[in-house]
């Protein structure tokens, strides 16, 4: 983190600490922050009901703070707006549908808001689930199952930092092989004891829809292509249509619930968690080498552990780490993974009968098809104002050595891309 840029980040945060610490004072007097679920009960005792959320995410950014002789610049953004409804009619089944907008700037932006190629609502989720014994509910649909690790199945509702960590390694498939990290297809998960599994079985998006329609991303001129699913096979045979996933579990102290796929990022501190992961990803013949016409496999394995427990002295203590492995092929870069290693660890911590809970997560990566490791490194404060439901965020965020992430990258020259970030963050 360049002096500069520290000392822009530390203005703010004094500020954002003062103005947050004066709402505090005035909340003394008698505020009512009292939240109930917006449910529709559909029988007396609630067993059967209709459950509503929505969200709003905005954000305030800076330019890029690394930029050579940049002027600072603050440019707004609606990072996610969010319809989420699930119905539970019965034990037995259950049906969910989630539609909203991601990323609406001043830049896409369009005149009527329905001409051109700005952000627009779109279906997130929609799946349907039946129970099949305790320990297997099974599901098909556009859904949010995933494997590989827990931050691949995260929520945006209650992330511990502002947002999932850039470049996405968790959902490295998103916009690949998936609809903004959807698959279409069929899961099966449940629960036995302290141990929970989630297993998918999904068909891969049309390559020529996916972003940079399966170029690679890399520097050292890979020969692959992530345009197996659309190349048929040496006998003339189509291959390549099919993506198996899966994350397992082990919770040592509090289970986590499994009624949906969107795993917390934080409890500040209403529950004491320790869950040891380890999930894969595996697109059989998804690969096209352009040279040899032949299809090679993707192969992604990971290790992950969360802990978030309330302490003594303090309010919350969170804790994350996950070591990711990725295989595309040789030298091959997608846009948010790459043949390698990746690590990523965050920690926060939620001071005692405060609201405020800085926070530092990291991330770096090594991949083939770049000639230096990735870097990412985010420090923020959250301030929460009714826990997850109301809260602000403000953030440094700075990626390194990364040409899909930095504006004119040169290694010599411009290698660093950094941000002071504010979100205002209510869901109901």
């Amino acid at each position: 983190m360049h002096l500069k840029n520290f000392t822009k980040f530390f203005l703010a945060a004094v500020m954002f600490w003062g103005l947050a610490s004066s709402v505090n004072a005035q909340e003394k007097k008698e505020v009512d922050h009292s939240y109930k679920p917006l449910v529709v009960k559909l029988n007396d005792d609630g067993s059967k009901y209709v459950r509503f959320i929505i969200w709003h995410q905005q954000w305030l950014t800076s330019n890029n703070l690394s930029a050579e002789n940049s002027k600072f610049q603050v440019n707004s953004l609606a990072r996610r707006s969010r319809f989420l409804a699930f119905a539970q009619v019965s034990p037995r089944f259950l049906i969910l549908t989630h539609f909203g907008l991601n990323n609406l700037s001043t830049g896409n932006m369009t005149s009527l808001g329905n001409n051109g190629d700005g952000p627009q609502f779109f279906l997130h989720d929609a799946w349907t689930e039946f129970k099949v014994a305790d320990q297997l509910y099974i599901g098909g649909g556009l859904h949010y199952w995933k494997g590989l690790t827990r931050m691949s199945n995260g929520s945006t509702l209650n992330f511990m930092t502002l947002d999932a960590p850039r470049p996405f390694i968790g959902w490295h498939s998103l916009g690949i092989t998936d609809q903004f990290a959807r698959h279409l297809g069929v899961y099966a998960k449940g629960e036995i004891g302290k141990f929970d599994y989630r297993l998918a079985v999904n068909n891969p998006m049309r390559p020529s829809n996916s972003i940079g329609a399966g170029a690679d991303f890399g520097k050292m001129g890979s020969t692959l292509t992530y345009t197996g699913a659309a190349s048929v096979d040496q006998n003339g045979d189509p291959t390549g249509n099919t993506i198996v996933e899966g994350y397992f579990r082990y919770n040592f102290w509090d289970k986590e619930s499994t009624k949906l796929p969107y795993q917390v990022g934080s409890y500040l501190g209403g529950k004491k968690v320790l869950g040891l992961g380890a999930g894969f990803f595996a697109h059989p013949n998804g690969m096209y080498n352009e040279e040899s016409a032949e299809h090679e496999n993707v192969t992604h394995f990971a290790v992950d552990a969360f802990l978030d427990m309330p302490v003594k002295g303090g309010d919350c203590l969170n804790a994350y780490a996950a070591f990711m492995a990725f295989n595309y092929g040789e030298n091959y870069v997608s846009r948010w993974a790459g043949t390698g290693n990746a690590i990523y660890a965050q920690l926060g911590y939620k001071f005692k009968d405060s609201k405020f809970m800085p926070y530092v997560a990291f991330q770096n990566a090594s991949y083939e098809g770049f000639e230096k490791s990735l870097n990412g490194l985010d420090v923020g404060l959250n301030y929460f104002i009714l826990g997850h439901n109301a809260k602000l965020t403000l953030e440094y965020h700075q990626i390194m050595n990364d040409p899909r992430e930095v504006p004119a990258f040169d290694y010599d020259t411009n290698n660093t891309f950094s941000q002071i970030r504010l979100q205002a963050h209510i869901f109901l």
